[in-house]
C-alpha cells in the first residue's frame, strides 16, 4: 500500500511543486504524493524550467491550497519552508510531521539567467533531500 505525503511551503509555487515531482521520481510506486500552500498562488515557470532540465514533467501541476486536504489522511507532511510549518494544521491519524528548510528561490533577484540559477541550486538541494527520504524509508 502507498505511504500518502504531503508536501507544503507557503504559496506552492516553487518549493514544494518541485519536491512532489522529485518525490513521484524518486518514490516510483511507493508514494502517493500531493503538494500545496498556505497561501497558494501559482506554478512559476522557472520552477517548471529547473524542473524540465532533468527530465521531470510538472507542467500540469497547479498551486494548491492546504485547505484542499482538510481531513485527509497522510503518513507524511513535510514542510520545506518555516511560513508553512509554523501554519501547518494537524491532520488526523498517526501522521509523522518532518520540516526541511529551503531557500526561497522565488524571492530570488537579478536577471532571468541568475533566478533559474537559484531555482537549479535549489530543486538540487531538494532532490538529494528526497533522495535520503526514500532511502531512508524503504
Amino acid at each position: 500500500m502507498k505511504k500518502r505525503v504531503l508536501i507544503l511551503c507557503t504559496g506552492n509555487s516553487a518549493r514544494s511543486q518541485m519536491a512532489e515531482g522529485l518525490l513521484r521520481y524518486e518514490g516510483g510506486e511507493l508514494y502517493e504524493v500531493y503538494s500545496a500552500g498556505v497561501e497558494p498562488s501559482f506554478v512559476r515557470p522557472q520552477a517548471v524550467e529547473a524542473m524540465r532540465e532533468i527530465g521531470i514533467d510538472i507542467t500540469k501541476h497547479r498551486s494548491k491550497s492546504v485547505d484542499e486536504f482538510t481531513g485527509q489522511k497522510f503518513d507524511y507532511v513535510i514542510t520545506v519552508c518555516g511560513n508553512a510549518n509554523e501554519r501547518c494544521p494537524v491532520f488526523p491519524g498517526k501522521t509523522e510531521r518532518i520540516h526541511w528548510s529551503f531557500d526561497d528561490p522565488a524571492s530570488a533577484e537579478g536577471d532571468g539567467a541568475t533566478k533559474l540559477a537559484v531555482f537549479r541550486r535549489v530543486r538540487d538541494e531538494i532532490h538529494e533531500r528526497i533522495k535520503s527520504f526514500v532511502n531512508a524509508k524503504e
